[in-house]
């Protein structure tokens, strides 16, 4: 296990990796020098009632600095999803009600311990403090910060010069964010790229309360399957963390091999220098489909176990071999017209057919699969980003990326 006593160096190193923006410059490395345990602080809004490998980018940075002996402060916005979160929408966000809160809170705290060592995470409710804070309170700390200001956040300012509307509420998203800071004296704050904003909140906020300001970081947001979105259940692109594990296995294994490499830097817990390793050994002629295996079978057996994963491999295996997938077939790169190619357009482009006509035709005579589903659609378009195999009848096959 190591502790705050790692050196310094060796700490950043590992605490970076991955992240977008660390705020102020040499900010973290003077807090780290304080040779006390940090409080880090992440809050995630009860949203809905799974988390899926999105939500765990910054679980897992909350995990590294929980290895280095600091403390990590799980907080669950209880009170701010009442409010709803503004952050990155064009429209007012509806809130939840208190029954939705509870009911997606239990969930999560089932759902964290999958990552997080249960015996060192504080689970904290914002609404312990900020209910308390009363009519009066809320309006002592709506004085601490300027609709100016506000209005310099981007997804507000879009909307007001479209002359969309802005809830008055929607800018106490951002103040109550930053005053759970203030509670937790938290010394670094972790969040999306698209919480920038916010977190920027608390560190004023901390300095207004007479507080060392935060460190702010930030981590990307993680793409889903298609590799272009990001991940969000709401455009089905997601990985679940309570799915069955085949299921988790088998969606992993439709990442393409480039978005492979950004999902072991955000998802893997393999150090960097193995990381680097199995990346050259792919370049010197590695099948990318094994280092992909490696993959699946690293983050099945974090949220089920070692057997779990071994057991998901081997179905995906037999089912492959059982559809007479081949090995080693064509590898095809095609460049699309916008976010997208139609399924013709892609069958013909990768010479598994020789024309658009004979490509709707075996869609329709069910002679097309794509990783050996059968597909029926033929106004099929494959998201740029995208990796997959393609087979037209018996014999043809094709791995193709869309770029």
């Amino acid at each position: 296990m190591s502790t705050i006593d790692e050196p310094i160096d060796r700490q950043l190193a590992e605490l970076a990796r991955g992240t977008e923006e660390i705020l102020p410059d040499g900010g973290l490395a003077a807090k780290l020098g304080q040779g006390r345990p940090l409080i880090v602080k992440a809050g995630f809004d009860p949203t809905a009632p799974d988390l899926h490998l999105g939500h765990t980018v910054l679980i897992n940075k909350m995990r590294q600095f929980q290895e280095f002996g600091h403390e990590v402060v799980f907080l669950i916005g209880d009170f701010t999803g009442m409010i709803g979160d503004p952050s990155g929408k064009n429209a007012t966000r509806p809130p939840l009600s208190e029954e939705e809160i509870r009911a997606n809170a239990a969930t999560y705290e089932e759902q964290i311990f999958k990552i997080l060592d249960r015996e060192r995470t504080r689970v904290e409710f914002n609404s312990t403090w900020v209910s308390e804070l009363g009519a009066a309170g809320m309006i002592r700390l709506a004085a601490k910060h300027t609709v100016a200001r506000m209005l310099e956040r981007d997804d507000f300012s879009k909307r007001y010069a479209g002359g969309q509307p802005i809830s008055i509420h929607e800018f106490l998203y951002p103040l109550v964010q930053g005053y759970d800071s203030v509670a937790l004296e938290a010394d670094v704050e972790l969040g999306g790229t698209d919480q920038k904003f916010n977190l920027l909140v608390g560190r004023q906020l901390q300095q207004d309360y007479g507080q060392a300001p935060q460190v702010v970081m930030t981590t990307p947001l993680l793409e889903g399957l298609d590799g272009v979105e990001k991940m969000s259940k709401s455009k089905g692109n997601y990985i679940g963390i309570t799915e069955a594990p085949g299921e988790m296995f088998g969606k992993i294994m439709k990442i393409s091999d480039e978005m492979m490499w950004r999902y072991y830097e955000l998802l893997s817990f393999r150090s960097l220098e193995d990381i680097a390793a199995l990346k050259a050994s792919v370049d010197a002629g590695m099948n990318p489909r094994d280092a992909k295996f490696a993959l699946g079978r690293e983050i099945v057996a974090r949220f089920h176990d070692e057997a779990a994963a071994e057991r998901a491999e081997a179905a995906f295996v037999a089912q492959f071999q059982q559809r007479a997938i081949p090995e080693d077939m064509p590898e095809v790169t095609l460049e699309a017209d916008g976010s997208s190619i139609g399924i013709a357009y892609l069958l013909k482009g990768a010479e598994l057919v020789s024309s658009t006509s004979e490509a709707f035709r075996m869609i329709k005579q069910g002679a097309v699969r794509v990783d050996g589903d059968r597909i029926e659609d033929r106004g099929l378009e494959v998201a740029k980003g995208s990796t997959a195999v393609y087979q037209v009848g018996r014999r043809r096959f094709a791995r193709v990326s869309v770029v």
